[in-house]
């Protein structure tokens, strides 16, 4: 079939996903990022349209939604919504996180779901893709609203679980708190000690050492091996990271130990720029202990670093840019700035940051660029390791899951990098990842016939 035949049948294929699931932007940018990728390889593989491998996959095999009621401390009855989409099982149990958010609804969730099936095909450990969540805020909620809230949750959800049939972690909102809420309740409803069927866990009780810490660190070890394709590393380089949360800390932290100085850290209300380099000490005891924000930072920190409420936190002249916050930060004006202040590679830690508008500025200035999918995957790859760990009843060193991780993230780059080039597409990891990932999915749903 004719790369031009391929080209018009995938935007054929988008077409009637905007018509069917109208008002979900998120999901249609998601699935509009991929398959404009894949003209090369359905044009070459004509039994994945003959077979209609890509409406197969741009459809979830399963939603729920339900209604979370719960009571709040005053007596009060609230009512929440929660989500799981169990989207493609081919490679394994459904896996990727649960988001606590008020910005949680089903076109979120689905987007974060499909960009799972090809983020956990990536890492090449047996998991399909899933996600899932609710619009509840657990930020200024007691200890006993966020039980209430997740047992309720969990009540539902849990006759969808299992650790051989949908497995949720941590995402947004969703941290040790919730996840050992989460937890007590299955155990309680099902009568079981199926550890597996969480990842996120407590060290203590079936998790794994380096969980916490691995999508900052996968993308810190993705952006290393982007720069050493180029010659280069981290040593010594100036690097920006957006966000405040689990994988902006650890972002700081793994970058830091490269050898890197990094400038910012950002939330909602602002960004901090720190000349001296972020004190990763001082962030963890305001993030971490005191649940404070970024404009602590900066009164604590002392003349070096100063609080900015306007603009945008790439507009920082930069050598590294590694967005951790969340979905589209990182906007076509926001491209624009770095490339003219020099930025060498962008790295994505949050789930799709970048708009393609700005993607493309990135591409056209020859920016090394790596996507969510690739570069972020180290959480679910530690995720999958606590899931075998788990199997085994067993528990790692963290240097053991360290050096596992290392592994899995090198393994992902150069996949990524080395199917780009088969492609005709050297040094785009974006379309290399697109490609290889939804090769290996591809063919696992060949394999197992029309279900």
């Amino acid at each position: 079939m004719p790369s031009t035949a391929a080209t018009d049948w995938l935007a054929s294929v988008e077409a009637a996903l905007q018509r069917r699931d109208p008002g979900e932007p998120e999901f249609h940018q998601a699935v509009q990022e991929v398959l404009e990728s894949l003209a090369p390889v359905v044009a070459a593989r004509p039994e994945l349209r003959e077979h209609r491998v890509v409406e197969r996959l741009v459809e979830p095999e399963r939603q729920v939604i339900f209604r979370v009621p719960w009571q709040d401390d005053q007596g009060g009855v609230r009512i929440n919504r929660g989500f799981r989409v169990e989207f493609n099982s081919a490679l394994g149990p459904y896996k990727g996180g649960l988001r606590f958010h008020p910005s949680v609804n089903l076109g979120i969730v689905k987007f974060l779901g499909f960009e799972q099936i090809f983020k956990n095909a990536l890492t090449g450990l047996g998991i399909g893709g899933g996600k899932g969540g609710s619009d509840f805020d657990p930020r200024g909620r007691s200890d006993a609203e966020v039980m209430r809230f997740c047992q309720s949750f969990m009540t539902e959800l849990h006759r969808h679980l299992g650790e051989h049939t949908d497995v949720p972690a941590g995402d947004i909102g969703v941290g040790g708190r919730e996840l050992g809420y989460l937890f007590g309740q299955y155990r309680r409803i099902t009568n079981r000690w199926e550890a597996g069927v969480l990842t996120g866990k407590g060290t203590g009780w079936g998790g794994s050492r380096v969980r916490t810490e691995a999508t900052g660190y996968g993308n810190v070890l993705f952006t290393a091996e982007m720069l050493k394709v180029r010659g280069t590393d981290l040593e010594g380089r100036r690097v920006t990271v957006s966000g405040s949360g689990n994988v902006a800390l650890y972002t700081v932290a793994k970058a830091q130990q490269l050898g890197a100085h990094v400038v910012t850290v950002s939330d909602s209300g602002g960004y901090v720029i720190d000349e001296k380099g972020i004190d990763l000490a001082l962030l963890q005891q305001i993030k971490e202990v005191e649940r404070g924000r970024v404009s602590d930072y900066a009164e604590r920190r002392g003349t070096s670093a100063r609080y900015v409420t306007e603009g945008s936190v790439w507009e920082v002249p930069t050598d590294v840019a590694l967005p951790s916050a969340t979905q589209n930060e990182l906007t076509e004006t926001d491209a624009i700035a770095l490339v003219r202040n020099g930025v060498t590679a962008v790295s994505e830690g949050a789930n799709m940051p970048t708009t393609p508008e700005a993607l493309r500025v990135l591409r056209e200035a020859g920016v090394a660029f790596g996507p969510a999918k690739a570069a972020n995957a180290g959480g679910v790859a530690t995720s999958a390791l606590e899931m075998r760990q788990n199997a085994a009843r067993d528990s790692w060193t963290a240097d053991r899951v360290e050096d596992e991780l290392a592994g899995v993230m090198r393994s992902i780059h150069d996949t990524a990098y080395e199917t780009a080039e088969r492609y005709g597409r050297p040094g785009d990891y974006a379309t290399g990842a697109n490609i290889a990932a939804f090769e290996r999915v591809a063919d696992a749903v060949l394999a197992q016939g029309l279900i």
